[in-house]
């Protein structure tokens, strides 16, 4: 039994990012010591539909700034988090973030690091979240901070500066660019193909599916070596839904978004970056 203490906060976070019962959040947290990531999986080895808790939830509210340089070889995200929608909505504290967002444009800062240090009018961007923290009276800070580099970057914000995506393009491709950017923002791929999909997601991936099946009296008696054989085949549904080239294309269901590419020229996403406040 877990001796760490459960709070109402703890279990409305988990609620939030997954969707599932205030009873069986509850339950989740219990079993695993309150590891938030751990709960996620126990829910769904379960068999809930939840949602899975990606580094995009990282922030509640603020404002998220996708940008390019002009000649759209450079991407850069900003999110400014802070704690209300009443200040997120706020125009001022809406041009603060810009201001922020175009100094790494102007600078083509390479990290969050670098980008606190940089310099606005005489004083540094860490000076001026504090400044501005003082003021508002919230906790602010930047939270995310982005950058891709290709041929071609797209950039989009989406939601009133709630979501913002870069796309990298092996080559020149405005209207693509935008097409795939609307399919990242909406259906949060978490990665280009299967290939480049990071081998912890896999591997996490396939112990929850080893885990439902033993749950089930029809594999009774498989393996160990038989259920690894059995979740490796069913690995192509989730590659399926959860990788951006093998997602049915948003404006046109009955193509893969590779079939899009494809049609429009060869096109090749390089990568992709997505931010999202949640």
């Amino acid at each position: 039994m877990s001796t760490v203490t459960i709070s109402a906060a703890d279990i409305n976070k988990l609620r939030q990012a997954t969707g599932a019962g205030m009873m069986d959040c509850r339950k989740a947290l219990t079993e695993t010591n309150g590891d938030f990531e751990a709960a996620i999986d126990w829910l769904r080895k379960q068999g809930q539909k939840v949602a899975a808790k990606r580094s995009d939830r990282e922030a509640k509210e603020g404002v998220v700034i996708a940008a390019t340089t002009p000649d759209n070889k450079t991407g850069f995200i900003v999110c400014v988090s802070c704690e209300t929608d009443f200040v997120s909505k706020n125009a001022d504290f809406v041009a603060f973030v810009k201001s922020i967002a175009d100094t790494a444009v102007a600078n083509n800062i390479q990290n969050l690091d670098d980008l606190n240090n940089a310099d606005i009018k005489g004083a540094k961007v860490s000076d001026l979240i504090n400044d501005k923290l003082a003021a508002i009276g919230e906790k602010i800070g930047i939270t995310r901070y982005e950058r891709v580099e290709a041929p071609y970057v797209a950039s989009y914000i989406h939601g009133a500066n709630r979501i913002g995506v870069l796309v990298g393009l092996n080559k020149t491709a405005t209207e693509v660019g935008k097409d795939v950017a609307m399919q990242i923002a909406a259906l949060n791929p978490v990665a280009v193909d299967a290939a480049s999909v990071p081998a912890d997601v896999i591997t996490r991936e396939k112990a929850i599916i080893v885990d439902v099946m033993k749950q089930d009296p029809k594999m009774a008696g498989k393996t160990d070596d038989m259920l690894a054989k059995i979740a490796e085949g069913k690995m192509g549904a989730f590659f399926k839904e959860q990788t951006l080239t093998a997602q049915a294309f948003v404006k046109e269901s009955s193509k893969s978004v590779a079939d899009y590419l494809k049609e429009s020229g060869d096109i090749k996403v390089t990568e992709f970056k997505r931010v999202a406040l949640g």
